[in-house]
């Protein structure tokens, strides 16, 4: 695993997060090379010093992977590849991986493989550059791999297209669906957080859905909605979605759009934070900037600080409901493995669920009020005469009517 050190504070933490990102996979991570530079090399990334570094130790250890921590440009793979001899992998192209492993449902499937055929089109240039001008001379355009090179393009484009339109339909029965749930006005929460911030554990508490939860990165990558019911209100709809980390990628925000769209029509957020984690702030402002990036910052949300259970010197007053200066539930302490304080979180959704149909009865009421207004409104002037023409300068005869 290679990282360089730009003297940002998380870095120890994101090299430690590509470790359990590479065990994710099915790796073994066996050593791990520095480097501190303040600006990356074009070529190589690292620069030649720190790739023969690494070359050695690929060596020493009989790795056969090379992984780094960053994204690279198809260049710098390439010219890294054919410097130290092995594969080499950066973190956009791991992440895919895993997504392609954990992805069940077909949404979520088609998702992953529109991300990994937009990811190879811009690595055509490393893939077939070994062909590239081979025969020259005049009359001849090109060499047999560029030829290749432009099928492959064309072929991964018609692709892309087609899982394109094969996405825009999935998403449509998304939204024929949520329109449905709208016309019922079903009080809809969505959970998000940090990958590994226990989402699936607590909608399993909150629905007894059964759904897969591991101690690992992404183990959920499929959105999976399911009824709650609760006393004061009746029925809900909790969707449990993806998990976000820390500098993923601008396409795969964009791949899993569809995925997403359940947390930008929620009524409530409850995001989900590991209590125990050393850098939960930052985990908290990695998702708050993908919500930015999403258009979801504007929803109602709850903090849900999970796993006190771990850590019970720090949290000595066990589950703790916290309201905001207008008496708002904005904070719950629990444990969804151990269900501590999950009797505090369905008070608060009823409550945030109660606030919300109020809202929707003054909101439909502003409706009628507004639709009678218009109804009773006074007609507009007009001549009350058969000859009235509404286009000035223009006359009408039967014929041309």
């Amino acid at each position: 695993m290679v990282g360089v050190d730009t003297g940002r504070e998380d870095f120890a933490d994101s090299m430690a997060e590509l470790s359990l990102l590479a065990e994710s996979a099915g790796s073994i991570p066996a050593a791990s090379v520095i480097a501190r530079k303040g600006k990356t090399d074009p070529a190589l990334f690292i620069g030649s010093g720190k790739a023969n570094e690494v070359k050695k130790v690929m060596e020493e250890q009989e790795a056969e992977l090379v992984i780094f921590n960053h994204p690279l440009s198809p260049t710098q793979q390439r010219n890294l590849e054919r410097h130290i001899g092995f594969h080499v992998m950066d973190r956009t192209g791991l992440i895919l991986d895993i997504f392609s492993k954990r992805a069940q449902s077909h949404i979520g499937k088609t998702q992953v493989e529109l991300a990994q055929v937009r990811y190879r089109m811009s690595r055509l240039v490393r893939a077939w550059s070994h062909l590239e001008r081979q025969r020259g001379g005049i009359g001849v355009r090109g060499g047999p791999g560029e030829t290749q090179m432009e099928l492959d393009r064309r072929m991964l484009a018609t692709k892309a297209k087609r899982l394109e339109n094969e996405l825009e339909k999935l998403q449509r029965q998304q939204r024929t669906q949520r329109r449905a749930r709208n016309r019922k006005d079903v009080f809809s929460v969505s959970l998000v957080g940090y990958t590994n911030a226990g989402k699936s554990t607590l909608f399993n508490a909150l629905t007894k859905a059964g759904a897969y939860a591991a101690d690992q990165l992404f183990a959920t990558l499929d959105t999976t909605s399911r009824k709650v019911h609760l006393d004061e209100v009746g029925s809900i709809v909790v969707s449990d979605t993806v998990g976000f980390i820390r500098e993923l990628p601008h396409q795969l925000v964009e791949a899993f759009r569809a995925t997403l769209d359940e947390t930008i029509h929620a009524d409530l957020i409850l995001h989900v934070i590991d209590a125990c984690s050393p850098v939960a702030r930052e985990q908290k402002a990695e998702v708050e900037a993908v919500l930015r990036e999403i258009g979801a910052d504007d929803i109602p949300r709850i903090e849900v600080m999970n796993k006190i259970d771990q850590m019970p010197q720090t949290f000595t007053e066990g589950a703790v409901l916290v309201r905001d200066s207008e008496g708002i539930p904005s904070q719950v302490f629990l444990s969804a493995r151990t269900g501590l304080g999950l009797d505090l979180l369905r008070s608060a959704l009823a409550e945030c669920s109660q606030m919300t149909d109020r809202m929707r009865v003054e909101q439909n009421r502003a409706k009628v009020q507004m639709a009678s207004d218009e109804f009773l409104a006074p007609l507009p002037e007009r001549p009350e005469t058969s000859e009235f023409n509404p286009i000035p300068n223009r006359k009408y005869s039967p014929n041309d009517a």
